[in-house]
């Protein structure tokens, strides 16, 4: 009723729509045809799941009035973006897909990248998209063992591979002009579909090595053969016009949501990308905003199979490519091939779903209760971790709604070097809130630190210093160093069942940042000892030791990696020397240990 006014001079006109919390913090952005019908429609009913706890949070809206309803569907993608709303539930998948990129010029190379916001104007030689990264990086490894394509960065000399005969020698440009336009030739045809060729060529490098009595080899081209069947070969689509397209269909059922994504590529069914979720609002809506964003990130195809029940106009003109809905044929039994794999991925799911959908909100709703607040969304998590003083870091992970969000997780390297964990506390939580307060960035409804209360003083005392209003917590462990208790935020003790589904909760967020955490501190650790290492190799300066860190990212791959590969970094004479050096050194520790 305490909307009854406002929402009588709604318009019926077309727009988006804005809901607000108690904060006048934006909850929900959607759009409708009409305004008037839709804001009401939250009001008038009864609802459901996600929707009736959205629905309770409101203490206000706004809307925008647009022209049409592409207009509005502009506007709610922009604000989307603008004010990420928690539940807009399509905006946790925000991720880009590797592709397989052929480079033409100056030199023919292979690679595996990521891009976002690919055009087709763009004219880059991409294939993919690939969502299983290692299908795409095994493809690129086997040609380029099969191709004399350029794989060093040494740009001067001629290197072993051009010894070795697997390079043209672009190095000197001394290259034949015949030869890498037939090689470009046969991978852009594999690449676009035809596998006969590079199964050929695998038949006729393993018969070579048979002969040769390199069963090893042979052995290792085989199992290359029998993935690209099973890649490739047995997913063969009945389509023989060779357009990239992809299809997209989706399920609804008790309260989720299941969108499935065929991508074919050259008449060929190249992967697939499934995503469940708890259905919020509106399911036309949430399916449309997901196809525009996930088109902003990915390549556009020249081809978008949708159901019918979607605005085609709209999503065609956001997205700048032919979408259409087929009602018969091929296309249409893809269209279902889509509908029938979001069913089967959601009744396979749901119960497990379901299960983990329950605990994870009772348990949030026990804590909120426990801590007096009214609701919990986002819960930033914080661990320190160091090694006789030595590499002291600090890690954060996220939790939203539940769930881990692996893409707002942060590291921290502190500032000193010495084994001050309170002074650590101190600084991470100074750098990650003054940064966020400036920049204005979702700020959580609650922190928690692995610790006691000292622990908690000095993180409410930057806090305080910032004046960032966040309820902070602290993990208390027992003389056991086991966590017993909580510390609240008037440093009263709250002790924890370690039946419940609190204490579960609050153990599952406890290991998820130590573990975080740990493994940024092995990774310094690491990389420090092989720094130390590469400074008594002569030859070897700082950018060669970044560039052979990034790459190997520990001294047992650097030791193990083939001397020609080295190469691809460092100068042949240097690696030799890296190389005997490091089989040298192990060979002391071992005999250090027999003594």
């Amino acid at each position: 009723m305490k909307f009854k006014d406002k929402l009588a001079l709604v318009p019926h006109k077309p727009g988006s729509y804005q809901m607000k919390d108690k904060n006048g913090t934006i909850i929900y952005v959607g759009k409708a045809k009409d305004l008037h019908k839709r804001v009401s429609s939250y009001f008038n009913r009864v609802h459901t799941g996600k929707t009736a706890k959205m629905v309770s949070l409101i203490e206000d809206f706004t809307y925008i009035v647009a022209e049409s309803e592409l207009e509005a569907f502009i506007i709610e993608i922009n604000l989307i973006k603008e004010y990420n709303p928690k539940y807009n539930i399509m905006l946790t998948d925000d991720k880009s897909y590797p592709y397989i990129e052929y480079i033409s010029e100056p030199y023919p190379m292979l690679k595996v990248s990521r891009y976002l916001n690919i055009k087709r104007k763009d004219k880059k030689k991409l294939f993919g998209p690939y969502p299983n990264a290692y299908a795409a990086r095994r493809i690129v490894n086997l040609i380029n063992r099969l191709y004399p394509l350029k794989k060093c960065n040494n740009g001067k000399e001629l290197c072993l591979y051009y010894h070795i005969g697997e390079c043209l020698g672009y190095c000197a440009k001394n290259i034949d002009k015949e030869k890498v336009r037939d090689m470009e030739n046969e991978i852009l045809s594999f690449l676009r579909g035809n596998d006969d060729i590079l199964r050929k060529k695998i038949l006729d490098k393993i018969n070579i090595y048979s002969e040769n009595l390199n069963y090893e080899m042979a052995m290792d081209l085989k199992k290359e053969l029998e993935y690209i069947d099973i890649v490739l070969t047995k997913q063969s689509v009945e389509l023989h016009d060779f357009i990239d397209r992809d299809v997209i269909s989706y399920y609804i059922d008790k309260g989720y949501l299941s969108i499935e994504l065929l991508f074919i590529r050259n008449g060929k069914l190249l992967n697939h990308k499934n995503h469940i979720t708890p259905l919020s609002v509106d399911p036309i809506d949430e399916i449309e905003y997901y196809i525009a964003k996930f088109y902003s990130r990915n390549e556009i195809p020249k081809e978008i199979l949708i159901p019918e029940d979607l605005n085609i106009e709209n999503i065609r003109k956001v997205v700048s490519t032919n979408v259409i809905s087929p009602l018969k044929g091929t296309k249409k039994k893809l269209l279902d091939m889509a509908f029938n794999n979001a069913k089967l991925n959601l009744n396979n799911s749901l119960e497990e779903i379901q299960k983990d959908e329950i605990r994870t909100n009772v348990a949030n709703e026990e804590l909120a209760k426990l801590l007096g607040m009214d609701n919990i969304y986002r819960i930033d998590v914080f661990d320190n971790s160091n090694l006789f003083g030595e590499f002291t870091v600090s890690g954060m992970v996220v939790f939203i709604d539940g769930k881990p969000v692996r893409n707002e997780y942060r590291k921290y390297k502190i500032s000193f070097e010495k084994n001050d964990d309170y002074n650590a506390m101190r600084e991470v939580i100074y750098r990650r809130y003054q940064r966020a307060m400036v920049e204005k960035q979702t700020l959580p409804d609650l922190i928690i630190v692995d610790g006691g209360e000292k622990q908690m003083a000095v993180t409410k005392e930057i806090l305080d210093l910032l004046n960032c209003p966040v309820k902070v917590v602290g993990l208390k462990k027992n003389d056991k160093h086991m966590t017993n208790d909580l510390v609240d935020s008037d440093m009263s003790v709250i002790p924890l069942d370690r039946t419940s589904n609190v204490f579960h909760y609050l153990t599952r967020m406890q290991d998820e940042v130590h573990r975080f955490t740990i493994n940024y501190h092995r990774q310094l650790r690491s990389k420090g000892s092989i720094a130390s290492i590469l400074d008594n190799i002569n030859g070897i300066g700082s950018v060669r030791k970044k560039e052979l860190i990034k790459k190997y990212g520990s001294v047992s791959k650097m030791k193990d990696a083939p001397i020609e590969e080295l190469s691809e970094i460092i100068p042949e004479n240097v690696a030799i020397e890296l190389h005997d050096y490091l089989i040298a050194r192990e060979e002391d520790k071992k005999d250090n240990n027999k003594r």
